[in-house]
């Protein structure tokens, strides 16, 4: 048996592109030999469609592609994933479907099973789910088709949320083959909890397990790859690169099992990023983006995977030096924009600062400079930085960590003006890690930048570690309080100061009306502000 799997990039609302790309990689495997070729899951419209899918118009465009691809198809299916009207009155418009195309028809169709709504997921809003699993025949073989979540077994979720396994309900269904296709985004481990998962059922059910999943980046969401064959032993036959477009044949049974490619999680992590950069500003219509330089590691971390996404000359630096700015700030902002070979440019922010000073001096007589101030400077270089983005068409990508934004350790319409916020779902432990990994062949990022305390540098000898905890201490209560919900008494009996552990609690908490005027940023990690966290901004519930 010659399975083609299509790993492809695609793009929400792009039919025509989308199908474009489909219809290339059938034309490619079928040619090389494929027996059948296998999409993601709702390739023909891009994932997630999110409301689009409500759209009068949306529906019937993914049934006229569907139509279009069917009409090119030869005796070799295509199974491919696509919305489907769903002919019931009453519930949910449509379903999550994997249509099979064979000799210019459709010739069957298989519904999505398990709709999840957690974390990022949304998908009982949208689809109907299916009234019972589609087993069928595929050259000759019995074929179970199975879309993502239909998948994930029980112990591989937060937690139980169904009460049915379809995998348990395959153990009776006399099967000969298992097909998945799936759009699964990517947070670090992911990949090999996926793994380990697939080679289970596989192992499980004794049948040949072919896993499709989607690469590329969708507003938020970053979708990895690493799709994935395995044997009826569960041993690894083919697996797929990571993080970008690819098409395989492969063969059935494997003469030798896959070693497969062992990478760190802050490897992946860096190609999540660079690849929901790159997709982001693609998708949106944009090429250059504008990157406010500090001197410090965020700053320095975001323009050098800014530069692996869209290339040096796309990227502009901006130093703002301002009263209480050091000089080895401007001087490791120049020498980074050098080491990546960027074009910077050096603005003061010292006139303004003093206008705005006298503009202000007569209402806030008798006041105390205070926070007021340091807010101040960061307005004026966010207003500065996205004066060059009208000017020049380049997109404001801010620099903020998780850390910060977590606590609300940035400054709204200042340091957090921009159209994405690529970092903001990485811990500052885990930017040190990302500079690490950047500099692994030589020095990129400025070995002063990594070494030097952080600091905001918006008034004098000050030091972000005058505010906040360690660092190493905050991202682990943070882990604990976000991504694993847990209290703060539950936090304090794991050795944590519970001082700090409620100062860290109530920032969060008492945050969010910043979090949700942010720009978009890219998950990375199990929980991430915005899409996959959803809390109330006025609320009084303390864990």
């Amino acid at each position: 048996m010659k399975p083609g799997l299509a790993q492809i990039n695609t793009t929400v609302g792009d039919f025509a592109g989308n199908t474009d790309k489909i219809l290339r990689a059938y034309r490619e495997l079928v040619k090389k030999g494929a027996d059948f070729v296998i999409t993601p899951e709702l390739a023909v419209c891009g994932y997630p469609p999110m409301d689009l899918v409500f759209h009068s118009g949306f529906i019937a465009a993914a049934e006229r592609h569907v139509s279009a691809l069917a009409a090119d198809t030869g005796s070799v299916p295509l199974i491919v994933g696509t919305v489907e009207p769903s002919t019931s009155p009453h519930g949910r418009p449509c379903h999550n479907s994997a249509v099979v195309l064979q000799n210019g028809r459709r010739v069957a169709v298989a519904h999505k099973s398990l709709l999840p709504t957690y974390d990022v997921f949304d998908e009982g809003r949208y689809f109907a789910p299916a009234e019972q699993l589609t087993v069928l025949e595929i050259n000759g073989r019995r074929t179970a088709i199975t879309i993502c979540e239909d998948l994930w077994t029980p112990e591989y979720l937060p937690r139980d949320y169904y009460g049915q396994s379809p995998v348990r309900q395959l153990e009776r269904a006399g099967i000969e083959l298992l097909l998945n296709l799936s759009a699964s985004p990517f947070e670090a481990g992911k990949p090999a909890k996926r793994r380990a998962m697939l080679s289970g059922i596989a192992r499980r059910l004794q049948v040949p397990l072919v896993y499709t999943n989607l690469v590329g980046g969708n507003d938020q969401l970053v979708f990895d790859g690493h799709s994935l064959v395995f044997d009826r032993d569960g041993t690894i036959a083919a697996q797929l690169a990571g993080f970008r477009e690819e098409t395989a044949l492969v063969t059935l049974p494997a003469a030798i099992p896959f070693p497969p490619a062992e990478r760190s999680d802050i490897a992946d992590v860096h190609d999540a990023l660079v690849l929901g950069l790159h997709d982001y500003l693609a998708k949106c219509g944009f090429k250059q983006v504008v990157i406010g330089l500090s001197g410090g590691i965020d700053s320095a971390v975001t323009a050098a995977l800014a530069v692996a996404a869209l290339g040096k000359e796309n990227v502009l630096g901006v130093t703002m030096p301002g009263p209480f700015s050091s000089p080895g700030s401007v001087d490791d902002s120049v020498a980074l924009a050098g080491n990546l070979g960027i074009a910077c440019h050096k603005i003061s922010i010292g006139e303004s600062f003093a206008a705005m000073n006298g503009q202000l001096r007569e209402v806030f007589t008798g006041q105390q400079p205070d926070l007021t101030e340091e807010n101040l400077q960061a307005r004026l270089r966010g207003m500065t930085l996205m004066a060059l983005s009208n000017k020049f068409n380049r997109m404001v990508i801010s620099t903020g960590n998780k850390s910060e934004l977590a606590v609300g350790y940035c400054t709204i319409y200042g340091d957090m003006a921009g159209g994405m916020a690529l970092i903001s779902d990485v811990p500052k432990t885990m930017v040190y890690q990302l500079a690490g990994y950047i500099n692994r062949h030589n020095e990129i990022i400025p070995r002063n930048t990594i070494e030097k305390p952080p600091s905001a540098e918006l008034r004098a000898d000050q030091k972000d570690q005058d505010t906040l905890p360690p660092y190493d201490v905050l991202d682990e209560i943070l882990r604990l309080y976000v991504e694993e919900q847990r209290t703060t008494g539950e936090i304090t009996a794991q050795g944590f100061d519970p001082e700090t552990v409620r100062w860290v609690a109530t920032k969060v908490d008492t945050n969010e009306y910043k979090r949700q005027q942010a720009a978009p940023g890219i998950k990375v990690t199990s929980k991430a502000f915005g899409i996959g966290r959803r809390v109330p901004i006025a609320q009084k519930f303390r864990a």
